[in-house]
């Protein structure tokens, strides 16, 4: 299994926290039914690098119970659990130590091995630069010795550069060229999406994310994988299933050429149609809006008010707004004024540019110029409401 991302507080919702603990006490609760030989978690146990005690108290609960079902944990680091720094280390080090888990990373050859079995692992670089300079280097270190007697195992947690598997907005960590051959199953967490396919000499399974981490990962079916290998290295896999994952309801609305009042009243009566008890939906608001209107002047705070039942209501907001076209820009903005806003427009962009893609400087520019008026009026709720649009943007 991988991605429990145990900690997060999704939304700033505590009940969202427990959802992904709920998770991880269903999947240990299942592999204890299991029996298996081990269990491998491949990265992100944990959201945050510095987990809270409570997060660590349940996190020691459910590994003290594996332990004392003889289950071996053997786990690698996640972009989200890796090493904060090179002094304190990641905190997989003295879960290691307590002999809840064994981080293979840490281990002499960074592996670990029965009469039946080679499992090795690395860390998480996480970036594709990084990951090109540094894992070579580590397989210096703990050459990966694969045996052909042995059922081999690589655990990593990283994007492969492979359509079949990496998401679009994904960035790829990793070539193929990179992961060696000669192992039977490659464990591979970061890929929220489970799916399983032949690689190299072997299998590459993802087995996704065990709660909704993003909201596109709503429709994937969340779950590990259980493995069983027979006497001649035969392979055969199941996606054990969750029944208690948070129900999310992924509402896609083309609002094109609709004015912000009438994006407020439909996507608030689309919400109004899927209130559900305990679900969270998220309207997802496509296409243009017309010249001239403003995504800050959609009512978010009616749309998220639509519904009664549901958990949370989250708009996301990927409309675009239609540019202005010059001679309109000239007709309103005359003279000295439109020079003011077109040079203060152009110096913000230089700032955010600097730090922010073209495209994303654009739009805080744009912001900052826009809200200068209602600031200036003291306009404390459109500021708000500008202010919670562009927040809302995906």
């Amino acid at each position: 299994m991988s991605d429990l991302h145990l900690g997060y507080s999704q939304y700033n919702l505590d009940v969202r926290r427990e959802d992904f603990t709920r998770a991880f006490n269903e999947a240990v609760s299942k592999t204890i039914l299991l029996k298996p030989d081990f269990m491998i978690i491949a990265g992100d146990i944990f959201h945050h690098a510095r987990p809270s005690n409570v997060v660590l108290e349940i996190a020691i609960s459910n590994l003290t119970r594996l332990r004392d079902a003889n289950i071996p944990v053997l786990v690698v680091d996640g972009s989200h659990d890796a090493a904060p720094n090179m002094i304190t280390g990641t905190i997989l080090n003295p879960l290691d130590e307590a002999g809840l888990l064994y981080y293979l990373p840490r281990h002499k050859g960074a592996s670990w091995q029965t009469e039946k079995c080679y499992v090795y692992g690395i860390p998480n670089f996480r970036t594709r630069q990084k990951t090109e300079e540094q894992l070579p280097l580590f397989y210096d270190k703990n050459n990966p010795l694969p045996d052909p007697k042995l059922f081999n195992i690589y655990v990593f947690h990283m994007a492969l550069d492979l359509p079949s598997v990496k998401p679009p907005q994904m960035e790829a960590e990793a070539p193929p060229e990179l992961i060696p051959e000669g192992f039977n199953y490659y464990a591979g967490g970061h890929v929220h999406r489970s799916s399983s396919s032949r690689f190299k000499s072997g299998i590459l399974a993802y087995s996704g994310s065990t709660e909704t981490v993003y909201y596109d990962d709503a429709s994937f079916q969340k779950g590990f994988y259980h493995v069983r290998v027979d006497e001649k290295g035969k392979i055969e896999y199941d996606h054990v299933k969750f029944e208690t994952s948070r129900s999310f309801k992924i509402l896609e609305k083309d609002c094109s050429a609709m004015t912000p009042s009438k994006v407020t009243e439909s996507v608030a009566n689309l919400v109004r149609e899927n209130d559900e008890e305990g679900v969270i939906i998220v309207p997802v608001l496509k296409g243009s809006l017309p010249a001239e209107a403003n995504r800050s002047e959609i009512d978010l705070s009616r749309i998220r008010n639509s519904a009664k039942r549901a958990l949370l209501v989250r708009p996301v907001i990927r409309l675009a707004e239609t540019e202005v076209p010059e001679e309109v820009v000239r007709s309103i903005f005359g003279g000295e004024l439109k020079d003011l806003k077109t040079k203060a427009f152009e110096y913000f962009l230089q700032i955010f540019s600097e730090r922010y893609s073209r495209t994303e400087a654009e739009r805080i520019a744009r912001l900052s110029v826009n809200i200068i008026e209602p600031l200036t009026r003291k306009d404390e709720d459109k500021v708000k409401q500008m202010l919670e649009g562009y927040l809302d943007t995906d």
